[in-house]
């Protein structure tokens, strides 16, 4: 929902903070909020104001209408108000049909005056104005004032300077006022006005408006913000102390903890979910996919009896993410099996329309994932669970949730799109039969590989030509004569608007990197016979000129992506069509710079989020150039066999279900775009399929309308009825109804709308879309489907019967004549690409690269198993990271604290080391950091740091074979090795290493290092023997580490004797010193840039020159 109210007290606030400054005459008092547990002195106690004797006035502030009607405004003194607050607070009244909790207060000072001082002041905005409603007489009994006040109508402008109030107007707007009243109320009409467009006000009511001596005082005030704007107004959305706007919920719906945990998951996603609990207790509960069909299911839940035990609404959509899925279902499933089981069960609905773009599967692995978790609970609570779903990967999806039925010992009934949308819900509220599941339900693999196999019987075209005739004479058949597809496009309706936005030549440009959504509308093109690719460039402003690979069926194409629009446009002429995927950040600026390309007929805005005063500005633009805008807010729009917008239609697989590959005879028009796909099912199964279908968005205000659409239809021949799938909320539709009445409006119409949920749930709840809410009766989808019904059109009793009403219509104009359907022909076979059939598992290849240590496909990372979060949250520290990408194994505390030691211990041994001065000298030689790091560790080998592993291996084969120390040093003096990790240049038995020290004294603690260490033992007694013929023979570094190492290898219980060996023979301990001095030589690169060092010469005076004497190349000669 976009525009959204906020208490009086932001409201005020925000006021406050714009208008102070510049309305002199404005009084802006300090009003304190109490919550019900808040302490009123403490809060209001020394109020300015309330003090010797001063009123005040308190009131629940929490979007409740009439309070003073209510009795809930308190005018007083300090001990007056609070103990009227302490009575009220956490009291329960009744507002309509919504009971609600008193627990949110506004506390301000008593401004006395007398009934003549009230005004009343109102803007709200429409679709192409925002409307000042003012008149001279306020107050709760101001009655009708819709009927009673005068207004001023200010044009939707893209110049502010348009935008001013004129003086004639503003006086006459003020009526009766005196001379000094207008000059003080039209000063502040007229800045009121700036700071409710500029702050993206949607609505504000000032009831009373109080003007006493000279000062105006704001006494109460109703507003709403366009919530999407929030990204342009963070900054101005804030009280006058900086605290930043808050959305309240609406009365009688405070958010149970479970409501804000998935709000704050929303907040952190692109993908949508939202729950609304109604019912604890209730019995039927819903988890569906989509905006539109979350209504839908609603409905008919309603519609079918089950209202009063409808325990909750809600959507995820957007395709959300496994684990987004898994928290949204599990939250769902733990309120559901709260509390004590109901003898007659409780029953889940998953459902939703045809997905356009979500993984099905991908998405119900989260809700597998979450009756896993509850699964005891679900049992207890006698949970039956009904499944209906379809889109992408849709058969694996439904797949996996019949498994878990089984596996799980749940009853859970699937169906997919071969069902009606919503006949599951008849059958889980027991009124009405459950479906009949397909014998045979269509699979992807089979549509796009052998499309022969469900044609029924007949055969697929040789060719995409014959497919290209097909749809020529179809075409042709449904043309008066004299009509061509060059007239259709001509055509221009009354307001200007094309009659048809896209033939079969249609070329369109696209705006963003969107390649999947580029390769579908290709796909599309080549299955409907289209000679050449619709998409004919990209272009996106953050990559320079370029041309990216796609696929025309098997033909591999280059389509140019452009950096600059301007250029794109003037490099294709023949393009009528941009479908842009601009965030809502800057879609606007991309649209309004698009508008000015004369060639243009249509554009698509896909985003959601566009703030409604952009959005209303771009309509003027449009309207003005004759451009038909689809969206914002919409997946788009299709045309069988000649064009369809981004992912409308969703996967190909649904495109040959429901025959969009060639036109059908139907025009139809909804917001939804999953629930257009449904339209495209619905309509398939029960006619000859669609013509044209648009989904013109969910925003309050859709750039190009139902009506535009409808009408588009009613011009064109080659459309013989029209199916509409309206809602709650706005007006549109009687605009529709209007033209049934007026005859402009000819040709059969199917009309529904969706929302009659709305009339059975007492508190206030979004449903669907931005403009799924009813602001009047007449708003709400029962007023609608009753004055579509009245006008002609067909209406159906429910959507559940929405397809029989379709096909009742087809069928008559069948049997009239009117429509008359073609051969059904198969499409020619689409290639599949190889990603999407991996993930169908059409397909199997070798991988080129195995690994078993880290996985970055999921919604987190995760190290050997373990996921990212848990390693931070256990503090596993580097140690513990290491032990999983080196090991595969979770090592005990002191094997991780050991490994950091190692760690610090080899970090660095000064700059004279061979590894240290090469990168050095390659620093100062100016090479990057990589480049002087790669330096200084190629030196890392057998002389140079590179002994661990030969330690290791060295004392482990003396242990292994039984030698003693004194064995063990003689054996290596017979055959002339030294014995690696023994003897130090510098330190010696009288001059230790405090590094060993310091890893002996922790390996030998053993309330520290909690196991044995026979390998070092070992190694000093080797050591006992080396120092007693020389001194500076001591058990160094290289050989402390490698033999405790061995030790925790083989004693810690964590690897078995042949993997010990391995990690040893891989170099795994060398690892560790190139680890650490890897840290040490980046420090010496830092160091030297630091310092700017130059350019590394060595001395002469170091270097011994060793030359051939004088003559002696004589020796050499002849």
């Amino acid at each position: 929902m976009s525009a959204k109210a906020v208490s009086e007290y932001t409201g005020k606030e925000l006021l406050y903070r714009h208008l102070q400054p510049i309305v002199p005459s404005l009084d802006a008092p300090t009003a304190f909020t109490l919550g019900e547990k808040d302490d009123f002195d403490a809060v209001v106690g020394n109020a300015p104001w309330l003090q010797n004797g001063g009123k005040g006035v308190i009131k629940p502030d929490q979007l409740i209408k009439r309070r003073g009607k209510l009795g809930l405004v308190k005018i007083g003194t300090r001990d007056e108000l609070k103990a009227w607050f302490d009575k009220t607070k956490g009291s329960y009244v009744q507002v309509g049909k919504t009971k609600g909790r008193l627990s949110s207060f506004i506390v301000e000072p008593f401004c006395a005056h007398s009934d003549s001082d009230e005004l009343y002041i109102a803007i709200f905005s429409r679709r192409q104005e925002d409307v000042i409603l003012f008149y001279e007489q306020g107050g709760v009994e101001v009655g009708d004032v819709d009927a009673k006040a005068r207004s001023y109508v200010v044009p939707v402008s893209l110049s502010d300077s348009e935008s001013i109030i004129p003086d004639a107007a503003l006086d006459k707007l003020l009526g009766p006022l005196n001379a000094a009243q207008k000059a003080i109320v039209g000063d502040f009409v007229r800045k009121l006005y700036n700071v409710y467009k500029n702050n993206y006000f949607t609505y504000l009511e000032i009831n009373p408006l109080v003007v006493v001596n000279g000062k105006i005082h704001i006494l109460d005030l109703a507003a709403k913000l366009d919530e999407t704007a929030l990204f342009l107004t963070s900054e101005d959305w804030k009280t006058r102390s900086g605290d930043a706007v808050v959305f309240p919920a609406p009365f009688g719906r405070d958010l149970s903890t479970e409501e804000k945990y998935i709000a704050e998951l929303d907040a952190k996603t692109g993908a949508s979910l939202k729950l609304t609990i109604l019912n604890r207790k209730g019995r039927i509960w819903t988890m569906v996919a989509g905006g539109g069909a979350s209504v839908v299911f609603t409905d008919t839940v309603c519609d079918l009896g089950g209202a009063s035990e409808l325990a909750n609404y809600g959507e995820y959509s957007g395709d959300p993410s496994e684990s987004q899925t898994f928290e949204y279902a599990k939250t769902l499933l733990s309120i559901m099996t709260e509390g004590t089981p109901r003898s007659d069960g409780k029953v889940l609905i998953i459902g939703g329309s045809i997905a356009n773009f979500t993984n099905v599967a991908g998405t119900f692995k989260g809700i597998v994932k979450a009756f896993e978790t509850l699964k005891d609970k679900l049992i207890e609570h006698k949970v039956v669970v009904y499944v209906r779903r379809g889109g992408p990967n849709y058969q694996e999806g439904l797949r996996k949730i019949k498994e878990a039925g089984i596996k799980l010992n749940l009853t859970i009934h699937v169906f997919g799109p071969e069902t009606h949308m919503t006949a599951v819900v008849g059958a889980a509220l027991g009124v009405r039969p459950l479906p009949e599941a397909a014998a045979a339900p269509k699979t992807t693999g089979q549509f796009l590989l052998t499309p022969e196999r469900n044609t029924a019987g007949t055969v697929r075209p040789s060719s995409t030509a014959d497919l290209e005739a097909l749809n020529n004479s179809a075409a042709t058949a449904q043309t008066n004569a004299g009509d061509t597809i060059a007239d259709f496009r001509k055509i221009r309706l009354a307001n200007g608007q094309l009659a048809s936005l896209f033939e079969k030549d249609t070329k369109a440009i696209v705006w963003g990197q969107q390649l999947k959504a580029i390769q579908g509308m290709l796909d599309f093109d080549f299955v409907c016979g289209r000679e050449t690719q619709s998409v004919v460039a990209s272009t996106y402003p953050f990559t320079g000129d370029h041309k990216q690979k796609f696929y025309f069926g098997q033909k591999e194409v280059f389509i140019p992506a452009y950096k600059s629009l301007a250029n794109a446009f003037e490099k294709h002429p023949e393009v009528s069509v941009m479908v842009t995927f601009a965030s809502l950040r800057s879609v606007y600026e991309t649209v309004l710079e698009a508008l000015n390309f004369p060639q243009l007929r249509v554009i698509a805005i896909i985003a959601e989020g566009v703030p409604e005063n952009q959005t209303r500005r771009l309509i003027k633009v449009a309207n003005e150039k004759g451009i038909t805008i689809i969206g914002p807010a919409t997946v788009g729009g299709i045309k069988p066999g000649c064009f369809k917008i981004g992912n409308t239609g969703g996967m190909m697989d649904n495109i040959l279900a429901s025959k969009l590959y060639r036109p059908g005879s139907v025009g139809y028009v909804s917001r939804s775009g999953g629930m257009s796909n449904e339209l495209n099912n619905i309509i398939a199964h029960n006619t000859d399929g669609v013509f044209e279908g648009v989904a013109i968005g969910g925003d309050r205000y859709p750039a190009s309308t139902y009506t535009d659409h409808i009408l588009r239809y009613e011009a064109d021949d080659r459309v013989k009825m029209m199916v509409l799938l309206g809602e709650v909320g706005g007006e549109e539709e009687y605009k529709i109804v209007q033209a049934l009445k007026e005859k402009r409006i000819t040709k059969p119409l199917v009309a529904w709308c969706i929302g009659t949920c709305a009339d059975h749930i007492t508190s206030e709840v979004q449903f669907g879309h931005a403009g799924a809410s009813a602001n009047a009766s007449s708003e709400t989808a029962a007023s609608k489907n009753a004055a579509l019904k009245a006008a002609g059109a067909s209406v159906p009793a429910s959507f559940d019967d929405f397809g029989t009403t379709i096909k009742k219509v087809y069928d008559d104009l069948v049997a009239k004549g009117v429509i008359v359907p073609a051969e059904e022909r198969p499409p020619p076979p689409v290639p599949m690409d190889y990603a999407w059939a991996r993930e169908l598992g059409l397909i199997r290849k070798p991988a080129s690269i195995m690994t078993s240590i880290c996985d970055e496909r999921g919604d987190e990372l995760v190290y050997a198993g373990v996921p990212i979060s848990k390693v931070l949250e256990e503090e596993m520290g580097v140690g513990g990271v290491l032990s999983l990408l080196w090991f595969q194994k979770r090592l005990p505390s002191y094997a991780n604290k050991f490994i950091e030691l190692c760690l610090m211990i080899t970090a660095d041994h000064g700059p004279a080391v061979s590894g240290a001065h090469n990168t050095i000298v390659c620093a100062r030689a100016g090479k990057d950091l990589v480049s002087s790091l790669v330096s200084g560790l190629l030196t890392i080998g057998p002389r140079f740091g590179g002994a661990l592993d030969g330690a290791a291996q060295m004392f482990s084969d003396a242990f292994d074979k039984g030698l003693s120390p004194m064995q063990f040093v003689n054996e290596q003096r017979k055959q002339g090795k030294f014995i690696l990790g023994i003897g130090h240049r510098v330190k010696s038995i009288n001059n230790p290493d405090k590094r060993v020290e310091i890893l002996k004294k922790f390996a030998l603690d053993r309330t520290i290092f909690k196991q044995e260490t026979p390998l070092l033992e070992y190694a000093l007694k080797v050591e006992q023997i080396t120092t007693s013929k020389k001194p500076n023979l001591i058990l160094n570094v290289d050989g402390a580490i490698a033999t405790i190492f061995v030790d925790l290898l083989r004693q810690s219980g964590m690897f078995t004797p042949q993997e010990a060996r391995e990690t040893i023979e891989v170099g795994a301990l060398n690892g560790l010193f190139v680890l650490g001095r890897s840290m040490g030589f980046i420090g010496h690169y830092l160091d030297q840039s630091r310092l700017k060092q130059g350019l590394y010469r060595h001395p002469w005076d170091d270097i011994t020159y060793v030359l051939p004497e004088a003559g002696d190349d004589e020796r050499f000669s002849g």
